[in-house]
C-alpha cells in the first residue's frame, strides 16, 4: 500500500525533480517507510512506499526492467502474485525480489494490458513504456485504490490523490460546479468528476493508455459487474458450501504480509466471520472496534454503540481486543484534518472510519475490513424490495432515482443552487443516475432481473464511494486497509447467486426514507428480518447464530441527537455564520430552512449536515 503520482510535459519540456518532490511530499503519510523518484527527459514518475511484503529496499519503487524501458509505480497489494510468479517464470523471466511489484512489472511486460484481468487484489498504477512513449494508468475492478488524472498547462499529470497535482506551481484549483450538483443530489458522485475542475478519477475497471507522441489519450474498461439470476436451478446447500470454500481462501489470500496484520470488528457478521477465519491462521489477532458515548443519544439510537456485541465475538475468538469510545465533540475535533485527508466528502458520514484507522494504526500496519458484503450480497434489504415492484424500467429508473436522493430534496435543489443554477441547469441529475446502467443490459421481466440492476447500481457507485473513504482515511494513518469481500473469486459466486438465496421476502415493499426521524435499520425490522441470508447462513460456523441472524447494523455515530444537542453550538457557528463560504454556491434561506427541520426535530438531514460541515472546510480554496 502506496502513494503513487508523476507527470508528462506533453510539449517535450524537461521534467523538473523539485517538481516531482512536491507531489510526491504531498501524499507522504500513504508511504512513511520510502520514496522514489524517476525522471528521464519530460518524464517524472514518483512514489511513496508503506512497505508489506518485501520489506527490502530492492523492493523500493519506482521500479523498473533491467534494461530501463519499462517503469512502474504502483500502490496496492496482488494477492496471487505468487501464481502469476509461476507462469512468468516459465516464460523466461527472472525475478531479484519477492515483491508483488515486481510481478506486476512483469506481467505489464509480458501481456500488456491484458495483465490487468489476471491481478486478484487492489490496485492502482502507472506504467510507462520508454521505447514506444506510451503511460498506462489502470485500476483495480472495484476501485478500491483511487487514482487521479489531469491534462492542465500542457502537461498530464496523475496521483493517489488530487493533492499530488494541485500542488504543481502552475496548477490553479477551481470548483467544479457540476460536480457539486452531483454531490448534493446523491451524496456521491457517480461520474469521473472531482470537485475540482480538470482532475478526473480514473473508474473502477478502467485503464487510461496516452500516447504522448501524438498527444492522444483514451479510456478503456476491461472489467464489470454482471449480476444475474442463473439460467439453471441452484442447490441451496451446494451453493452454501462453495460460498464457505470461497470465503475462506479469500480471507486466506489476505493474509500475506512481512508485517502485523489485524481486523476491525463490529458487531455484525462480516468483520465477525472475516475475523474468525484469520484468528485461526493469526494467534492473537489485534482486532479493533469504534464505539460511541450514548448518553445524549435517543433510544432509537443505542444500537449504534455495538461494542458489546464485539467484545462478546472477541471473546469467542480469542482476539487482542482494542476499542476507542467517541463523543459528541469528536467529529469537530478531526473534521479539518479529515477533509484534508479526504479531498471530497463521499457516502454517509466518515469520521468513524478516521478514528478507526487511527486507533489500528497504533498496533498493525494492515487491517482486514467487512467492506463490500452488504453490496454482494444484499445486505440492505429494504432498498430493494420497491425495485422488486416496478413494471418497467424507466420507473424502475424513477423510483430508485427519488430514493437516491439523499441531501437536498429534488423540489427544492433549483432553489438551493439558485447562486449558480445558469452554471450548473443543463446538469441533469436523472441522466447521470440513468447512465449508471447503460453496462448492465440485462433483460427486465422479472423482480429477480430488477433487484439484481440495483445490486449492480449499488456495487458501481455507493461501494465505490465507501472504497475511497476508506482509502484515504486509512491511508492518512499510514494503515492498509484489505477487504476480503472483494476477492475475483468469491464476486463472481456473488454475482451468480440466486436472489431467493440473499433475499426471503420478495414480495414484501417497505421503503424507507433517508431523512425519516429515527434508526433506519431498526424501524425496518420491526417489519421483517431479511438480507444476506446465504452469508448469515454460513456465519453461524463461525460466530455464534446469535450475531449471524442478527440484525443490518451500519458503522454510523448517533449525529441525529448530537447534531441538535451537545454538537448544535458547532452546527450553529459553522452553518448559520453569515460568512460562510458555502453560502457563496448554495442559497442561504433554502438551507437553512433544511437545517431548522432537522434542529427542529422534524427531519433527520444529519447526512445533509455533516456533508455542508465537510464542504465548508473543502471549498475554502476553490471559490
Amino acid at each position: 500500500m502506496c502513494g503513487i503520482t508523476g507527470y508528462i510535459e506533453l510539449d517535450g519540456s524537461p521534467a523538473c525533480l523539485r517538481e516531482l518532490k512536491k507531489m510526491t511530499d504531498s501524499i507522504s503519510h500513504r508511504g512513511p517507510d520510502s520514496e522514489g523518484h524517476w525522471l528521464r527527459n519530460n518524464v517524472g514518475i514518483g512514489h511513496r512506499r508503506l512497505s508489506v511484503i518485501d520489506l527490502t529496499t530492492a523492493a523500493d519503487q519506482p521500479m523498473y526492467s533491467s534494461d530501463q524501458r519499462f517503469i512502474l509505480t504502483y500502490n496496492g497489494e496482488i494477492y496471487n502474485f505468487q501464481e502469476l510468479r509461476e507462469e512468468l517464470e516459465a516464460k523466461g523471466f527472472q525475478f531479484q525480489t519477492q515483491s508483488d511489484t515486481e510481478v506486476v512489472l512483469n506481467s505489464l511486460i509480458c501481456w500488456g494490458s491484458d495483465a490487468l484481468i489476471k491481478f486478484n487484489g487492489m490496485f492502482a498504477l502507472a506504467f510507462w513504456d520508454s521505447q514506444k512513449h506510451k503511460l498506462l494508468l489502470a485500476r483495480d475492478r472495484y476501485g478500491i485504490k483511487p487514482l487521479y488524472f489531469s491534462i492542465y498547462d500542457n502537461r498530464f499529470f496523475f496521483g493517489s490523490e488530487q493533492k499530488a497535482i494541485t500542488i504543481n506551481s502552475n496548477f490553479r484549483a477551481k470548483l467544479n460546479k457540476a460536480a457539486l450538483l452531483e454531490y448534493f443530489t446523491f451524496q456521491n458522485i457517480f461520474t469521473q468528476r472531482t470537485l475540482i475542475e480538470n482532475i478526473n478519477l480514473l473508474k473502477a475497471g478502467h485503464y487510461l493508455l496516452l500516447d504522448t507522441k501524438n498527444a492522444t489519450w483514451d479510456t478503456e474498461v476491461y472489467w464489470d459487474y454482471k449480476f444475474n439470476e442463473p439460467s439453471k436451478a441452484r442447490n441451496e446447500n451446494e451453493c452454501l458450501e462453495e460460498l464457505d470454500r470461497l470465503f475462506v481462501q479469500a480471507v486466506k489470500r489476505q493474509l500475506v504480509a512481512d508485517t502485523e496484520l489485524g481486523a476491525y470488528l463490529s458487531g455484525g457478521i462480516d468483520s465477525g466471520c472475516i475475523s474468525s477465519i484469520a484468528s485461526e491462521e493469526i494467534p492473537n489477532l489485534k482486532s479493533f472496534t469504534v464505539g460511541f458515548d450514548l448518553s445524549s443519544a435517543s433510544g432509537l439510537e443505542l444500537a449504534f454503540d455495538e461494542r458489546q456485541k464485539a467484545e462478546a465475538i472477541s471473546g469467542l475468538l480469542k482476539t487482542e481486543h482494542y476499542e476507542m469510545v467517541l463523543k459528541a465533540g469528536d467529529m469537530e475535533r478531526c473534521l479539518a484534518d479529515l477533509a484534508w485527508h479526504l479531498e471530497e466528502p463521499r457516502v454517509g458520514q466518515s469520521y468513524p472510519n478516521y478514528y478507526a484507522a487511527k486507533l489500528a494504526s497504533k498496533f498493525v500496519k494492515v487491517v482486514l475490513s467487512g467492506s463490500g458484503g452488504d453490496e454482494l450480497f444484499g445486505g440492505y434489504s429494504w432498498r430493494y424490495y420497491s425495485a422488486a415492484k416496478s413494471q418497467d424500467f424507466e420507473s424502475f429508473i424513477d423510483e430508485y432515482y427519488l430514493y437516491w436522493q439523499r441531501l437536498i430534496p429534488n423540489s427544492v435543489i433549483k432553489k438551493a443552487f439558485a447562486p449558480i443554477w445558469n452554471d450548473v441547469k443543463d446538469v441533469h441529475t436523472r441522466d447521470i443516475f440513468r447512465d449508471v446502467f447503460l453496462s448492465h443490459e440485462n433483460e427486465l421481466s422479472r423482480p429477480e432481473d430488477y433487484i439484481n440492476h440495483s445490486l449492480y447500481f449499488e456495487a458501481k457507485t455507493f461501494l465505490h464511494g465507501l472504497f475511497i473513504v476508506e482509502d484515504k482515511l486509512s491511508m492518512a494513518h499510514g494503515l492498509e486497509s484489505r477487504v476480503p469481500f472483494m476477492d475475483n473469486d468469491l464476486v463472481e459466486f456473488a454475482m451468480n447467486c440466486p436472489v431467493r438465496f440473499k433475499l426471503k421476502n420478495l414480495q414484501n415493499s417497505y421503503r424507507i426514507n433517508e431523512n425519516e426521524i429515527g434508526h433506519k435499520p431498526n424501524k425496518f425490522y420491526q417489519k421483517t428480518s431479511d438480507g444476506k441470508q446465504i452469508l448469515r447462513e454460513m456465519t453461524k460456523k463461525y460466530i455464534s447464530p446469535d450475531v449471524a441472524l442478527g440484525e443490518k447494523q451500519g458503522f454510523s455515530s448517533p449525529d441525529a441527537s448530537w447534531f441538535k444537542g451537545e454538537s448544535i453550538d458547532y452546527v450553529r457557528n459553522t452553518l448559520f455564520d453569515k460568512d460562510a463560504k458555502i453560502y457563496e454556491i448554495l442559497d442561504k434561506a433554502t438551507i437553512q430552512m433544511l437545517l431548522n427541520q432537522h434542529l427542529n426535530g422534524n427531519q433527520n438531514r444529519r447526512l445533509l449536515i455533516w456533508s455542508l460541515l465537510n464542504i465548508e472546510h473543502v471549498i475554502a480554496d476553490l471559490i
